[in-house]
């Protein structure tokens, strides 16, 4: 148990006392307090909303209640101090051994130190890229990878049982462009001359080897016959070769999906329809015709009767087709039945989509509310795109697929870590610069050198162990000076904000808090530059030496949690 999950039960015994002694109504809702250091940490240590949160209910001022519960925290034997700010907010300072406890506590639990079961087990469904499968990935899937993979892990570890999905988009009017793309690459394949590629098929090289491969199967049996004898076959190939090179870019950044979802096969089987008949059961779909066009009405608009989905009921603007007038369906149609599918196996959905979904938010969260009666949450992050820079310039790369620089581009110039970590260095909805020169310099000023340097210090501090005759560290840090017993304090809270984030689905948290380990780590470090005594390794004071060693592997193995939640490694030397 944590030192702020240990106060978080500290505080609801106090609570449970006063309620025994009729000081405190019982049954009151405790949901909302919190437990966290003080904003100044000359306050204290740890701190409680409690009293403000549980004043109005139990009809009492939160002054008087504060002070009833400071009463009993004073009596803990790890507080040495226990007072009440302003309108009631209750501050603690704690004995130097809750601390000491605490750096004990990482080197035992280890990998699992921030680990929480906070999420109770519950099914989470992640779904992130699921780019159309007409090409390698490009750097606008990059961010929207990094963001849904981390999240996922970030959201595994704080105690829920996740999914994590890709939704191939493999119906509709994309994949037959692409099928068409490839045969005349296939027409090429086999000797044709086939001159420039006509205007909205897909230039990219990389259809030529599923071209060859039909060409070496098939010889020139489709080459003049009418399209509807060769567009299955070569859709489906080419679908399955860009799917595999997919993989192969996502494996790069070292993401492997759970699940693969076809919209082909789910419409083959009916999916939609059965969304359709669910919704009409249930009053939520009807017959309708859709308002005309604001503003100046096309002049070959009609009113045709579509079935229309009742998203007006559940905050959207207005009512949304499901099919089209020839009788297929819409995106919204389809994508109302895949997320009706998989919130079967699932209590929590969550998206990760582009930014320049927004517009379809509002009505697929009305849909998910009305096909699950509002039983399971679903949660839409927006990832904003991603601009190129070099030296803080427009940077343009070769492009290999046609038109857009790839994810294998990038990761192959930076890196797999560099890309990761700078891609969670900002929020999802916030715009981003990726600057080609910054991502690999060695300064303060990448978080990514910066965090990936303070472990390799440390690893270098346990290599240097026998040089300074020090066998192992020392079990029990009781030589800790004060800035040195900081350092700890900030390293406690990792299990918080691991919650923190896990619960506000932001895993870029974890790499701020990340710049601020490293950034108190090298303080730490650089202080023996000024001060020999204060240098870690002593080769006349072992036993001290012994005892710095084990706050750096506690930051260390910090630092390795936390990169771990990103997908990035945690290395023991840079080049």
């Amino acid at each position: 148990m944590t030192l702020f999950s240990r106060f978080t039960d500290h505080i609801n015994a106090a609570l449970d006392a006063l309620v025994a002694r009729d000081a405190l109504p019982a049954g009151l809702d405790r949901s909302a307090i919190s437990v966290e250091p003080p904003r100044d940490p000359a306050h204290g240590d740890v701190a409680t909303n409690a009293a403000m949160v549980l004043a109005k209910p139990a009809a009492t001022n939160p002054r008087a209640l504060a002070e009833a519960l400071v009463a009993e925290l004073g009596a803990l034997g790890e507080v040495t101090e226990a007072s009440v700010a302003g309108p009631g907010f209750i501050n603690m300072r704690l004995a130097d051994d809750s601390w000491r406890d605490e750096l004990a506590l990482i080197h035992a639990e280890a990998a699992d130190y921030g680990r929480s079961n906070m999420g109770e087990g519950r099914r989470v469904n992640v779904e992130y890229v699921s780019a159309n499968p007409t090409g390698p990935m490009h750097v606008g899937h990059c961010r929207g990878a990094v963001v849904g993979d981390a999240l996922a892990a970030l959201l595994e570890y704080a105690g829920h049982a996740v999914t994590r999905e890709y939704y191939v988009n493999d119906a509709g009017a994309q994949v037959d462009v692409l099928a068409r793309s490839v045969h005349m690459r296939y027409r090429e394949a086999l000797g044709e001359d086939i001159g420039a590629i006509p205007e909205g098929l897909y230039p990219g090289d990389y259809l030529k080897p599923v071209a060859a491969k039909l060409a070496a199967e098939y010889g020139d049996r489709y080459v003049g016959a009418p399209e509807e004898a060769w567009l299955g076959l070569f859709r489906a190939e080419a679908v399955s070769a860009m799917m595999d090179m997919i993989r192969g870019d996502l494996a790069k950044l070292g993401i492997h999906h759970d699940l693969f979802s076809s919209e082909a096969q789910l419409q083959a089987e009916g999916k939609p329809a059965d969304a359709e008949k669910w919704l009409r059961d249930h009053g939520l779909v009807y017959d309708g015709v859709l308002e005309a066009p604001k503003g100046e009405t096309p002049e070959d608009w009609e009113p045709v009767e579509l079935p229309l989905f009742r998203s007006t009921q559940f905050g959207d603007d207005q009512d949304r087709p499901i099919k089209k007038s020839d009788g297929s369906w819409t995106y919204f149609g389809a994508d109302l039945a895949y997320h009706f599918q998989k919130s079967q196996d699932a209590d929590e959905l969550i998206d990760i989509w582009g930014a320049d979904h927004a517009g379809t938010v509002k009505r697929i969260k009305a849909a998910v509310a009305a096909l699950t009666g509002g039983t399971k949450k679903f949660d839409v992050k927006l990832v904003q795109m991603v601009r190129l820079l070099k030296n803080g310039e427009p940077f343009k790369m070769s492009k290999r697929a046609g038109n857009f620089v790839t994810l294998a581009d990038i990761v192959d110039e930076v890196g797999k870590d560099a890309v990761r970590f700078t891609m969670l260095t900002r929020k999802a909805d916030a715009q981003m610069d990726f600057d080609f020169a910054k991502v690999v310099e060695a300064s303060r000023d990448n978080p990514v050198f910066y965090v990936q340097y303070a472990h390799a210090r440390i690893a270098s501090l346990k290599r240097k162990l026998a040089e300074a005759g020090v066998a192992e560290a020392a079990p029990i840090p009781a030589r800790l000076a004060d800035y040195e017993l900081a350092i700890v304090k900030l390293l406690a809270q990792f299990p918080r904000i691991v919650e923190s984030a896990a619960s506000a689905r932001e895993p870029h948290r974890i790499a701020f808090f990340l710049g601020e380990v490293a950034a108190a780590f090298h303080a730490w470090w650089n202080m023996g530059n000024d001060r020999p005594e204060a240098r870690v390794i002593l080769a006349n004071d072992p036993e001290l030496t012994a005892t710095r060693l084990y706050l750096a592997d506690g930051i260390g193995q910090v630092i390795r949690n936390g990169l771990h939640l990103m997908g990035v490694e945690a290395l023991e030397e840079l080049n």
